[in-house]
């Protein structure tokens, strides 16, 4: 079994490297910094490091290490998160002893000398709590902090508990995860406040979307208009769900305008999107995928083929 085989790899090494894929949300971060916190707490001898770069808003949650090149030889390198390689953060993941994947999105690269993926977890950090409760035997123990990282995770991956993927087993966990002294109103403070530019940015797109006769909502953030509101790309993570409850929307495409690229976000109320995602150069869950794509022209493609399945749905 795959949890034992990390569990083993994990007690015999001395040194572990944490990775998760670029521009992270809570569940990267909660995975992988929750782990590191898990295994140092479990074994305060072991050297053990979180890379990637730092995102300003999720600083709150853990700040990422620097590490040397050096630091790879022979050790043990864990991805979280992270479904295809070329979205790992920090290429030097493949520069260690053994390399790990965990990770709860359906398999699109296959990659790492041992491989543990769940799609039936909510989260990546819901796998991180069933691999400690798997180990308990083994002196294995979650201390605050890490507990207060997973469930963040936890809670970012399912939306608060709303999104299909929340299962007993998610609740189950969680409530494992809130025995722990941590505060849970400010973390969901820190997750969901949002500044009043960028509540001023929702005001806008409430005001202008349009639902299509198929149930399909498009919203194009042009890089002129992040400019007259202030806000920058990171920054529009947060508008991701606001028009999730308009009555009959079936998907709605957020398509963000970058310097050399136009990043695409893709949710849905059931309507299966990733397979659209993967032809525009991303991928991700059935109901939330990101792609992108390299001009306008080329995000009409993906409406349109949004436009195709939203209508076929039933």
């Amino acid at each position: 079994m795959e949890v034992t085989k990390i569990i083993e790899a994990i007690e015999k090494s001395r040194k572990i490297i944490i990775h998760r894929h670029v521009r992270p949300d809570p569940d990267a971060i909660g995975s992988q910094v929750g782990l590191k916190a898990l295994i140092k707490n479990s074994f305060p001898e072991k050297e053990v490091y979180a890379v990637g770069e730092d995102v300003q808003s999720l600083t709150f949650l853990a700040q990422m290490d620097q590490v040397s090149d050096d630091a790879y030889y022979g050790s043990l390198v864990i991805v979280c998160d992270t479904a295809n390689q070329p979205r790992i953060d920090d290429e030097r993941y493949d520069t260690g002893k053994q390399l790990i994947k965990i990770d709860h999105h359906p398999v699109t690269d296959s990659y790492g000398d041992i491989e543990w993926v769940s799609t039936d977890a909510s989260s990546t950090s819901e796998m991180i709590v069933e691999l400690v409760l798997e180990a308990q035997s083994r002196g294995w123990a979650l201390n605050n902090n890490a507990a207060r990282l997973l469930y963040a995770g936890i809670v970012g991956d399912t939306g608060r508990f709303k999104f299909p993927s929340t299962t007993v087993k998610t609740f189950q966990y969680a409530g494992e995860l809130v025995r722990y002294d941590f505060d849970r109103s400010g973390l969901y403070d820190e997750l969901y406040q949002a500044e009043e530019k960028v509540l001023r940015l929702s005001g806008y797109i409430l005001q202008h979307f349009q639902l299509s006769d198929n149930g399909l909502c498009v919203i194009k953030l042009t890089a002129d208009l992040l400019e007259k509101y202030d806000v920058s790309v990171e920054e529009s993570n947060q508008l991701v769900q606001v028009v999730a409850d308009v009555k009959g929307i079936k998907a709605w495409v957020f398509l963000i305008e970058e310097e050399d690229q136009i990043r695409v976000r893709i949710r849905s109320k059931g309507v299966i999107i990733n397979g659209i995602a993967g032809k525009y150069n991303g991928g991700g869950h059935p109901l939330a995928s990101g792609a992108t794509v390299y001009s306008w022209e080329e995000g009409n493609d993906l409406v349109s083929d949004l436009e195709k399945v939203c209508r076929e749905y039933v």
